[in-house]
C-alpha cells in the first residue's frame, strides 16, 4: 500500500527539497524508483531525461498534485508550480488569472507587481486570448510570483516558444531567480537550457537520479565558452547522443 509523507519543510531545514527513496508506480508500472534528491535553498536544478523517464511526475510530486507515493517528499509549505502551457482562464482579464487561487481576497496591485516584475505591466487588462505565447508564459510565471514561493516548479515551460521568444523567457527566468532567491527546480529537454540556467543538472533515468553535473561556470553564460562546449557534449553523451556523429 502506498504511503504519503509529502510533507512541509520547516524554516530550520537547510535542504529546500528532501526526497527519498520516493516510488511511484502507474498500472503495476513503476516510473520512479526509489529516488533521492536533495535541493538546497537558493539553488537552481535542472532535471533532464528522455521522455517517458520521470521527470514530470516527480515534478508534480513535489508541487502536491499527485500524493499516491511510496517514500519521502519534503518540500516548502510555499512553492508554486508553472507549465508548458500557460493554462490562463480565457474569460479573467490577465489581472485575475494572476491572482487565481491565492487565499483570502487580494487586491488588483498584488497582481500589477508580480505582472510588472514579468515586463507585462502594461498587459494588466488584456484578455489571455490577446497574448502573444511568450506573453502568456509571462503571465503563468507571474502568477506563480504572487505566492512568494520558496520553490519554484517549471515544467519545460519555454517548451512552446519560437527560438528568440525563448532566449528572452530563458533571461528572465534567470533575472528572476536571482532577485528572488528562492530554489528552482526545472524540467526541460533542452541541454543547452540547463547548463545557462542551472547551478546543477540531473539526469534521470530509469526512474532514478543517474548523473549530477555541477556547472562551474561564471554569470551570465555564452553558449560560445569553452566549458560550456564541453559540459553540453558530456551531458548530451550522458542521454545516449553521440556528439562526435553529430558534428561529422
Amino acid at each position: 500500500m502506498a504511503t504519503d509523507v509529502h510533507r512541509p519543510v520547516t524554516p530550520a531545514t537547510t535542504r529546500a527539497v528532501h526526497v527519498e527513496g520516493l516510488t511511484r508506480s502507474f498500472d503495476g508500472r513503476t516510473v520512479i524508483d526509489g529516488l533521492r534528491l536533495d535541493i538546497a535553498p537558493g539553488e537552481f536544478v535542472a532535471l533532464l531525461g528522455r521522455s517517458g523517464c520521470g521527470k514530470s511526475t516527480l515534478l508534480r510530486i513535489l508541487a502536491g498534485l499527485d500524493r499516491d507515493i511510496q517514500g519521502t517528499a519534503l518540500v516548502p509549505r510555499r512553492r508554486a508550480v508553472a507549465f508548458q502551457a500557460p493554462r490562463l482562464m480565457p474569460w479573467k482579464k490577465v489581472w485575475r488569472n494572476v491572482l487565481l487561487g491565492l487565499p483570502g481576497r487580494p487586491e488588483r496591485n498584488v497582481a500589477e507587481q508580480a505582472l510588472d516584475e514579468v515586463g507585462l505591466g502594461h498587459r494588466v487588462d488584456a484578455w489571455p486570448r490577446t497574448l502573444s505565447g511568450g506573453e502568456a508564459q509571462r503571465a503563468s510565471l507571474a502568477r506563480a510570483l504572487v505566492r512568494e514561493p520558496d520553490l519554484l516548479l517549471l515544467d519545460e515551460p519555454f517548451g512552446a516558444l519560437d527560438a528568440l521568444t525563448r532566449i528572452k523567457a530563458q533571461r528572465l527566468v534567470g533575472e528572476l531567480w536571482q532577485r528572488r532567491g528562492c530554489a528552482v527546480l526545472l524540467v526541460t529537454h533542452d541541454v543547452e537550457e540547463a547548463v545557462l540556467l542551472a547551478d546543477r543538472v540531473l539526469v534521470m533515468d530509469d526512474g532514478r537520479i543517474a548523473h549530477e553535473q555541477h556547472i562551474d561556470v561564471d554569470r551570465p553564460r555564452e553558449i560560445t565558452d569553452p566549458r560550456f562546449a564541453a559540459l553540453r557534449a558530456g551531458l548530451l553523451e550522458r542521454l545516449g547522443v553521440n556528439t562526435a556523429a553529430e558534428a561529422a
